[in-house]
């Protein structure tokens, strides 16, 4: 090679070998850190807007150092509920600083207007539970508020499994719904019935000695199961004061609607769960009717606003694209 020069394009390939290293080097750093930021946040006294931005950036981290396959996305769904999550039950880390920002009486004077003078919950307890009892029915609602954990992720797995081409607009709407959630739980923390209860907020008659709006769903955990039931109530009651709006409620009817953009039966089913737990969820004293209404405002809203944000949405996919190829130079 004349003059002991370099072969042309020489300098170019170890500049792009170099800008791949860093960019599967950092997106894999970030990916760490966003699954690992939540569990130590505690011990190293992290700041809740790193936790936040590190877990809100390991799912978009992971798809600029994976390939598109099944496997990658259902680790961005959970990365994307890890960060969730996090947030969350965050603002209950200080419990006595949150119940002093708590709104109680809001939810409870509009249940009131709807509810004729008393909130809903008031009256079907009233008129259909029995007295220090769980019948079946109530079982039956009380699992239709337990299985919601699974719903909306099972949702997508059918909607992956029936039309895979739509699965990331399905999945950016359901995800949308507990981010935007979340947000406002941190905005406007709220109460639910049977904390109002408890606080006796309602200003409703004591029977007995007992609360005047039982939690049945409480009463029954503790009965089926047994000592693992704190352990396991702990786990998913990270946040009391998160009612306003009911994300049960919201992201079933997000995960109903997608369902019926698939198939009319699994749609039809969808709604038809949708309906019970947002009966069950007021009957049980675990969410006011103005919840409801919120979270289905919210889900509403998320459906709107997907078509012209999908523009915007399809551009950010092309970048973390667009940087995974640039990851894979050789």
């Amino acid at each position: 090679m004349a003059g002991g020069g370099r072969p042309p394009g020489q300098p170019i390939l170890a500049i792009r070998l170099r800008v791949s290293k860093i960019i599967k080097t950092v997106g894999w750093g970030a990916v760490i850190a966003g699954a690992a930021a939540p569990l130590i946040r505690r011990r190293v006294k992290l700041s809740r807007s790193v936790v936040i931005g590190a877990a809100a950036a390991a799912p978009a981290a992971l798809c600029v150092v994976r390939p598109k396959t099944p496997l990658r996305d259902v680790s961005v769904c959970a990365l994307q509920m890890w960060a969730y999550l996090a947030a969350y039950e965050m603002p209950n880390d200080d419990p006595e600083k949150l119940r002093e920002r708590v709104h109680v009486t809001f939810p409870i004077n509009i249940d009131r207007v709807l509810g004729l003078g008393k909130i809903p919950s008031e009256r079907l307890q009233n008129a259909l539970a029995s007295k220090g009892d769980i019948r079946k029915p109530e079982r039956v609602l009380v699992w239709s508020h337990w299985v919601w954990f699974t719903v909306p992720h099972t949702a997508l797995f059918y909607v992956w499994l029936r039309r895979r081409s739509q699965l990331a607009s399905a999945a950016a709407r359901v995800y949308a719904v507990f981010d935007i959630g979340a947000m406002l739980y941190w905005l406007v923390p709220t109460a639910p019935p049977w904390w109002a209860a408890e606080q006796g907020a309602l200003d409703l008659p004591d029977s007995d000695g007992q609360l005047p709006l039982r939690r049945m769903m409480y009463e029954y955990g503790e009965k089926f199961w047994g000592n693992h039931w704190t352990r396991l109530f702990g786990f998913l009651g990270g946040n009391p004061l998160a009612a306003f709006p009911s994300l049960h409620f919201a992201t079933s009817l997000m995960a109903a609607r997608v369902l019926s953009e698939i198939d009319p039966v699994a749609g039809a089913v969808g709604f038809a769960y949708a309906g019970t737990l947002g009966f069950a969820l007021v009957y049980l004293g675990e969410h006011y009717v103005t919840d409801l209404i919120a979270g289905a405002a919210l889900a509403s809203g998320v459906q709107l606003a997907s078509r012209p944000v999908s523009l915007y949405a399809r551009r950010f996919a092309d970048t973390l694209d667009a940087l995974r190829r640039l990851g894979e130079a050789q």
